[in-house]
């Protein structure tokens, strides 16, 4: 009797296992089939960050207006115009350091300043104060000049081309100072401009609503951004060739003096 009980509740115990697992896998695959939407709401996510900035320069020059434009195209035109001069005056001083080291290894080791002309580089500053010294000791006797005495006829000659370098070293200088202090005010226009053009939006469709302003007033700042940034290198280098025009200059003097002194001694 009792091992007939003993099959009853093992036979009732097998058959409360196989409803179990047989009943949970409908739900197993329920939520196995729910599992794949969730995992593909981040990248729909992802899809809606990538957005377009509508108010950024993009905007700015296909939205803008005719004066939004060209306060624009002045800003781009100062900018190129500072770098192209700040690139060639750096270019210019380097060369100009270089004959100096030149003249200071070859011109006066030579035998003569005439022989020491040749030694130094064709077209260069140093080469021709040379040539302008050479010119003036050679050519004073003889011609309406001659009353000047020879002392302060070359000193005057001399003195002459190193002002022409000097007039060479600073030009373009004037057109950075102008960048740099008019820059901002370009840029400040161009913010106005901005601003009266989100009034016109505001009044002409009678509420303050974001859409109606955000777009001028992004142009606005952007307008400031841009003049700041053309302004502040043309202010910087503006001061840095200014700074080494002046160890140019020394140099210059420097060997100028000392080429009077040998044509003055008639060491020519």
């Amino acid at each position: 009797m009792s091992l007939m009980k003993l099959m009853r509740s093992s036979l009732a115990a097998m058959m409360v296992a196989l409803v179990a697992t047989f009943g949970t896998q409908p739900a197993l695959a329920q939520a196995d089939t729910a599992a794949p939407p969730a995992a593909t709401a981040p990248a729909q996510a992802t899809e809606h960050e990538a957005v377009d900035n509508p108010y950024g320069l993009q905007a700015l020059w296909m939205q803008g207006d005719f004066v939004a434009k060209g306060t624009l195209i002045i800003l781009v035109i100062m900018s190129m115009g500072s770098w192209y001069i700040i690139f060639t005056k750096l270019y210019e001083q380097r060369s100009m350091m270089k004959s100096a080291r030149e003249s200071a290894e070859a011109f006066w080791k030579a035998n003569s300043v005439k022989a020491g002309v040749t030694a130094l580089e064709e077209g260069s500053a140093f080469r021709y104060i040379a040539e302008s010294g050479i010119k003036a000791s050679d050519h004073h006797e003889g011609t309406m000049v001659e009353s000047i005495d020879k002392h302060t006829w070359v000193t005057m000659s001399v003195e002459r081309a190193v002002g022409n370098i000097q007039g060479r070293l600073t030009d373009g200088l004037a057109f950075l100072a102008t960048v740099g202090s008019t820059a901002p005010f370009v840029g400040l226009f161009g913010t106005v401009w901005g601003i009266y053009n989100a009034l016109v939006r505001i009044g002409i469709s009678g509420q303050a609503s974001i859409d109606k302003v955000a777009g001028p007033v992004g142009e606005a700042l952007i307008m400031t951004a841009i003049g700041l940034a053309v302004a502040v290198p043309a202010v910087m280098g503006y001061n840095w060739l200014i700074r080494r025009n002046k160890a140019v200059l020394d140099q210059v003097r420097s060997f100028s003096a000392d080429l009077h002194n040998v044509l003055i001694a008639g060491k020519r």
